[in-house]
């Protein structure tokens, strides 16, 4: 089987059940930010193990679903199933819990953190920060109804948690240089 099929050269691309639009199009645009943030996480579950390294994949096997419903032609959202083309409410749940459980394991931060403490929590900053893109384009493609903006919030949370729980002990809290020691 070849990769190209070269419908997309005249600078569209198809939907799920059917249709095509324009590659520069909000929607297609909200997925190509997904991409990115399923690619980023994936970088980042190639850092992590175990429990870490299962939540991550399991967020980037939902992002599959999320670009299904994102990808989906308006006129067939009907043929959307929960869970397998479409984000349901269930997944938004899930992500809830997952934050609540691994917020359990460190001390959240009460000041800003500044990304780069390990390799994990840096890569899992560069994820949260493409998943809030994500979500900023989901925003303005208006998908119809639905649980796709909710999701992509959520799980920008659970990669900060996450993020936190990688520095473990690495974390340190940002001191401000005086003029005197900096001279």
């Amino acid at each position: 089987m070849k990769i190209y099929t070269r419908r997309g050269d005249d600078g569209t691309t198809g939907l799920l059940f059917g249709g095509r639009t324009e590659k520069d199009s909000l929607q297609i645009e909200a997925n190509g930010c997904v991409d990115e943030a399923q690619a980023a996480l994936g970088w980042a579950r190639s850092l992590a193990e175990g429990e870490l390294a299962q939540q991550i994949i399991s967020c980037q096997r939902d992002l599959w679903i999320l670009m299904a419903d994102v990808a989906s032609a308006p006129d067939a959202r009907e043929r959307l199933v929960d869970g397998r083309t479409r984000v349901g409410a269930s997944m938004v749940d899930a992500l809830e819990a997952a934050i609540d459980h691994w917020s359990a394991f460190v001390e959240m931060p009460t000041e800003f953190v500044v990304p780069g403490e390990t390799q994990l929590s840096a890569a899992l900053d560069v994820a949260r920060t493409v998943v809030r893109r994500a979500e900023r384009a989901a925003v303005r493609c208006h998908v119809d109804g639905g649980y796709v903006v909710g999701y992509l919030n959520r799980l920008s949370d659970l990669i900060w948690t996450l993020a936190r729980v990688a520095e473990g002990d690495q974390h340190r809290p940002v001191r401000t240089v005086t003029t005197q020691e900096s001279s």
